[in-house]
């Protein structure tokens, strides 16, 4: 299976200006393709076969363009593939012929946004404590732990705040981890994280909540300043550390707390909320955002199929908090603040979120089935039940 192996990078201050120009080169080279490609689909043309010999070939035997000789032209190349990727995958998911969530249209790249690059082998080396960068040369790698096989390409990002960092994809073997007869069901919640069927509550750190006042001050600041000015630039990177450092706590706690339950349990149950539709509520989106629920659903599931184990994706229609999990009788549909309600049928006390984590593990041994396969699950409600098997590209932690 397919791995990546995220490292800090830290260029000399000679360095940054060439890698300032391959951002910019391949930030040309995408826009200028795809400025071809719209203008021949809206004309209702046929897709150029030779853009990339006009946006590259061609380009830098132009007075307008001459300075993309200056960089690596495998940048320029994988910087036009990755828009051919994307420019089929739409109209294969406009097509139906991609599985999952609709893909959005590419759109054009910026410079003020998160800036990236590819090499692939032959463009760079890998040595102890550096990356070898073609036309750039070797750049400082702090290696926290080594790389386990030979990259096939590495990516060269640089984020809003400031930071490079160095993303190799490499193959690795799939671990297997020892097995165990032990299954979770998981309740997403706002005042706990979420809810374990064994009863456990893990508490919600929320990051974003704590950095709110800094946030919101560092904004005020960065409003005042004057457009263009080198005290506006000063104060638009403080407020992306501040966004960064939030990002980093959440994406650690989430790595930490779903590394750790599926290599504790065999079976894990989740339930399919509808993020997108639930931070809508303007009393709630601040809240379910900080919280990172779609991410924590993503990891789980490439880190079942890293290590073979089960996820059940249950259906969001399914009545978890009205069910009894000792009868299976229904007890009604309930306000949100019942957090503790008394079966009237068998007289036993629940906890609301104990008992619908309860009830989404038992949702398979009922008849139930999930919804993974049909992305969100708004229209269909039943299908297989998701076994993580299939390999993919995961990000290590």
């Amino acid at each position: 299976m397919k791995a990546r192996y995220n490292y800090r990078i830290y260029p000399k201050p000679s360095q940054i200006e060439p890698l300032a120009k391959a951002f910019g080169c391949a930030r040309v080279v995408w826009n200028d393709a795809l400025w071809l490609y719209q203008k021949a689909n809206k004309e209702g043309l046929p897709m150029p076969f030779d853009v990339d010999k006009q946006v590259i070939t061609q380009a830098k035997k132009t007075p307008d363009r001459a300075w993309l000789s200056e960089v690596s032209n495998i940048v320029l190349q994988q910087s036009f593939r990755d828009l051919q990727i994307a420019w089929n995958n739409y109209f294969s998911s406009l097509k139906g012929k991609r599985k999952g969530k609709k893909v959005g249209k590419p759109k054009f790249k910026k410079k003020q946004s998160r800036q990236a690059i590819r090499f692939r082998r032959g463009g760079f080396k890998v040595h102890s404590q550096s990356v070898k960068l073609a036309k750039i040369g070797h750049v400082k790698m702090v290696v926290s732990r080594p790389i386990p096989s030979e990259p096939s390409s590495v990516t060269i990002i640089k984020d809003c705040a400031g930071r490079y960092f160095a993303s190799f994809v490499v193959e690795v073997s799939a671990p297997i981890p020892p097995p165990t007869n032990c299954n979770c069901g998981i309740d997403l919640g706002l005042t706990h994280f979420c809810i374990l069927s064994t009863g456990e509550k893990i508490e919600n750190p929320r990051l974003h909540k704590k950095m709110l006042r800094k946030i919101k001050k560092a904004n005020r600041r960065l409003s005042k300043a004057k457009k263009d000015s080198n005290r506006r630039k000063k104060r638009k990177l403080r407020l992306a550390k501040l966004h960064a450092k939030v990002k980093d706590q959440r994406t650690d706690f989430i790595h930490k707390l779903t590394t750790r339950l599926v290599r504790e349990n065999q079976t894990l149950a989740v339930e399919d909320l509808n993020v997108a539709g639930l931070i809508k509520n303007r009393k709630l989106s601040r809240a379910i955002s900080d919280a990172g629920w779609a991410k924590f659903k993503t990891l789980l599931a490439a880190k079942c199929d890293k290590y073979g184990r089960d996820l059940i994706i249950v259906d969001r229609w399914y009545p978890s908090s009205q069910i009894c999990s000792c009868c299976g009788q229904s007890g009604g549909k309930k306000e949100l603040d019942v957090r503790e309600w008394t079966c009237l049928y068998c007289n036993t006390v629940h906890d609301r979120d104990i008992c619908a984590a309860t009830n989404l593990i038992n949702y398979r041994e009922a008849g139930g089935q999930s919804d993974s396969l049909n992305g969100r699950g708004s229209k269909c409600k039943t299908t297989v039940v998701a076994v993580c098997d299939e390999p993919s590209t995961t990000y290590e932690q």
